[in-house]
């Protein structure tokens, strides 16, 4: 089943006091183009979080939201600077002294001083590396589930849309029928006008209906028609991303369309290519959604 190019999903995931919170949106774009957003501790990540929605994404604009928060122990180690404390001790000291000040210098109040406590976190990047894929394929799946939901929906309204343009064809397929035969009763009239009471060259009239059939002619536009709208219905039914071959179809399918309005020379067909170019437009517009 066809997919659209537009979706939303998220997934979380908590881990040893680790949270994650992935968001993925997308919307309509001619290539793949990837944007993720993230804490910088995780940035050595961006490759692999692209390679994993490119695995299962083929097209659109799509951008990659990531929360990340911490609050594990692990890897985690509290350093403290000696000498700094030792410095601050120091002058604390030499300021009592110098201003007659009682000096009563608490280790808790040196540890507030900066940089003499120094929290160092040295995670485990393979583990967040794990954790970080595991979270991106849940909700790159919510994702491409939500695509093909939206894709389902736009495959029943071009099925519907192929069906009326299938109607179409087949009525101008009749009517070009009876254009050659209404060419020769006019045909035959016009020249027994003209020549009042002389014989017809039977010759010169088939000769003429002949060059007339050839250029009026449009069962070769019709079957090429045809085939397009059969191709279109079976790539609707293809899980591979198949827009940009939609598109060329429906330009195929407009050229052809064109060519029956030129070539019939008849009010009605007119109006039905009308309707038709009108439904095949409707077809574009709808397909620039599609993976």
């Amino acid at each position: 089943m066809i997919k659209s190019m537009t979706g939303y999903g998220r997934a979380n995931l908590s881990e040893n006091e680790r949270e994650y919170q992935i968001e993925i949106k997308s919307v309509n774009h001619r290539y793949l183009d990837i944007s993720v957003k993230m804490p910088r501790q995780l940035s050595y990540l961006e490759d692999t979080i692209k390679k994993e929605i490119s695995n299962k994404v083929k097209r659109g604009k799509i951008d990659v939201f990531i929360t990340f928060n911490n609050n594990s122990l692990e890897g985690r180690s509290i350093k403290i600077n000696t000498e700094l404390a030792k410095a601050y001790i120091d002058e604390l000291k030499k300021l009592a002294e110098k201003e007659d000040i009682l000096s009563d210098i608490q280790v808790t109040d040196i540890s507030k001083y900066p940089d003499v406590l120094n929290i160092q976190n040295n995670q485990d990047d393979d583990v967040i590396k794990e954790e970080v894929i595991k979270v991106i394929k849940i909700a790159t799946d919510n994702f491409v589930q939500m695509r093909q939901i939206e894709g389902k929906k736009i495959s029943e309204d071009l099925e519907v849309r192929l069906d009326k343009i299938t109607e179409k064809v087949i009525e101008v397929s009749k009517l070009s029928t009876g254009l050659i035969e209404e060419y020769v009763v006019k045909l035959e009239a016009r020249i027994k006008e003209i020549l009042k009471n002389q014989e017809i060259d039977q010759a010169r009239l088939a000769q003429e209906v002949v060059i007339y059939a050839d250029k009026c002619s449009v069962e070769e536009e019709i079957t090429r028609l045809n085939s397009h709208i059969l191709q279109f219905k079976n790539l609707l039914n293809s899980d591979e991303a198949v827009g940009k071959k939609l598109d060329f179809i429906v330009q195929e399918m407009n050229r052809e369309t064109n060519t029956i309005g030129s070539k019939a020379n008849n009010l009605d067909i007119t109006n039905i290519v009308i309707d038709l170019k009108t439904e095949i437009e409707n077809i574009r517009e709808q397909i620039q959604n599609i993976e």
